[in-house]
């Protein structure tokens, strides 16, 4: 029995997210029938984390379990034939069986892309959130790093969040322009629902003026969901970077190792 690692990229416009659900369908759901048609049997197809439906991923991890022995790279190649133009298996791996790309996770880096110009772009629809007041990135940037550090981020959550224990760290957040795109980055230990959108809807609000310059501190003690932004849409946010402590990021490029690993 292999466990095999996909590094996988997807544009999730036409998916609910990676989680297989009934009556909708999912990143997930369409890479267990390609699986199934490229190597019959398997077990255990799991990933790294779950997404919101129409949210895109750069980098998203999975590993598969299964005792076919075709040659990884062989397998890459008929994966992609086989899954859809806006699905494709960027990097491969055999990996320890203990492996788990969830559990061995020690980052997420999430991107939130907003195309900031008077004129919405076309070619930004389902990509980017249009958002027409000038966006002052190195202010928000400075106002951003209220972020950084271990905090309670009840007041950045869904109300659909189950979880008990609502304190995450922020390692990193940074806000960089190339023309109209503006891109808000930010590095945690884990997310809650709706967390990084929450997040980004707040520093918008403040580029607005609709929230103070030094809320930030004020919303995390209030524990106060109404305290902080809006929700912004889902079809801006992309899981960017998943890091294992740098022992199986996936090459940028999209290039695979010449032979099987281990990590």
């Amino acid at each position: 029995m292999r466990n095999i690692l996909l590094v996988i990229n997807y544009i999730g416009t036409n998916y609910h997210g990676w989680q297989i659900q009934e009556n909708a369908n999912t990143v997930q759901a369409e890479l267990q029938k390609a699986l199934k048609t490229v190597l019959g049997d398997f077990e255990s197809l799991i990933g790294c984390s779950r997404t919101d439906a129409g949210a895109h991923a750069h980098m998203y991890c999975c590993t598969v379990r299964t005792e076919n022995r075709m040659n990884i790279f062989k397998l890459q190649r008929a994966l992609n034939s086989t899954l859809p133009l806006d699905i494709a298996v960027k990097h491969i791996s055999v990996v320890d069986k203990d492996f788990h790309p969830r559990y061995n996770c020690t980052s997420k880096t999430y991107a939130y892309h907003i195309c900031n110009a008077p004129v919405r772009n076309p070619f930004c629809e389902e990509r980017a959130l249009h958002y027409r007041p000038k966006i002052d990135e190195e202010k928000l940037n400075k106002i951003a790093q209220d972020f950084v550090g271990t905090h309670d981020f009840s007041a950045f959550c869904g109300r659909k969040t189950s979880v008990e224990d609502k304190t995450r760290t922020i390692y990193d957040v940074k806000i960089e322009r190339k023309g109209d795109i503006v891109v808000i980055f930010i590095t945690g230990d884990g997310f809650l629902y709706n967390m990084v959108r929450i997040m980004v809807g707040t520093l918008l609000f403040i580029n607005e003026g609709k929230i103070a310059e030094d809320a930030i501190p004020k919303i995390f003690k209030s524990k106060d969901r109404k305290s902080a932004g809006k929700t912004v849409p889902a079809y801006g946010l992309y899981l960017y970077n998943v890091d294992y402590n740098g022992c199986c990021n996936g090459d940028e490029n999209g290039s695979t190792q010449k032979k099987e690993t281990k990590i």
